[in-house]
């Protein structure tokens, strides 16, 4: 059982706040009394050995999993970025992508700038099914910029990039904050998130 508190408590004002948080996967408990806020043009930074709960954190966030204890409030549209890219593999990327942005109410275009902000503007007509590792990731990550979501949740968005698309994922991040969006990211690979607050969570529990 892992237990890590941010000394930032819950604000009325945030886009997502944990208020005393706990999380159990598979019987055992991941993390507990976890409280934080994340507000506009904020970062969280999820650190810690893989077990820790990191991805369940991005999925409570997500609403994906309810919490065992403790509240949630979100104030936010949320998209959530993970290793499942939810893409049909049959179509094309432009259309693939195309789907959800039409699902989330994106305006016109969406898709077309998201490609370009991650440099794979190239991608947009080929199958999903073809896409490399890399290539796939930058598709997943263009459906979360696409969406319009005011709060991005990524989990490991670094993994599988090339270190030309690293700073690309960067600045994107950067230009969300700076317009007044928010994110949380669990990550292994460093990336620049400038004011982010930390979230630790503990040693990796037996599955």
């Amino acid at each position: 059982m892992t237990t890590r508190q941010s000394p930032n408590a819950p604000r009325h004002d945030a886009m997502i706040a944990f208020d005393a948080v706990a999380c159990v996967r598979g019987g055992n408990v991941l993390f507990e009394d976890l409280s934080f806020a994340v507000c506009e043009g904020g970062a969280l930074l999820v650190s810690g050995p893989n077990g820790a709960g990191k991805s369940s954190l991005l999925r409570l966030a997500a609403g994906l999993l309810d919490p065992v204890a403790g509240r949630i409030s979100r104030s936010a549209t949320t998209a959530l970025t993970d290793e499942r890219a939810a893409l049909d593999p049959e179509q094309s990327v432009a259309r693939a992508l195309g789907w959800w942005a039409r699902l989330d109410g994106a305006p016109d275009g969406a898709v077309d700038a998201a490609l370009a902000t991650l440099g794979c503007t190239h991608l947009a007509p080929v199958p999903v099914r073809l896409l490399s590792t890399g290539q796939r990731k930058r598709a997943a990550l263009a459906r979360t910029i696409a969406s319009g979501a005011a709060l991005w949740l990524l989990d490991e968005p670094a993994n599988g990039l090339d270190a030309d698309a690293i700073p690309l994922l960067e600045a994107a991040i950067a230009r969300h904050r700076a317009a007044g969006g928010a994110v949380m990211v669990a990550t292994h690979i460093a990336l620049a998130l400038p004011d982010a607050q930390r979230v630790a969570l503990g040693a990796a529990v037996p599955a």
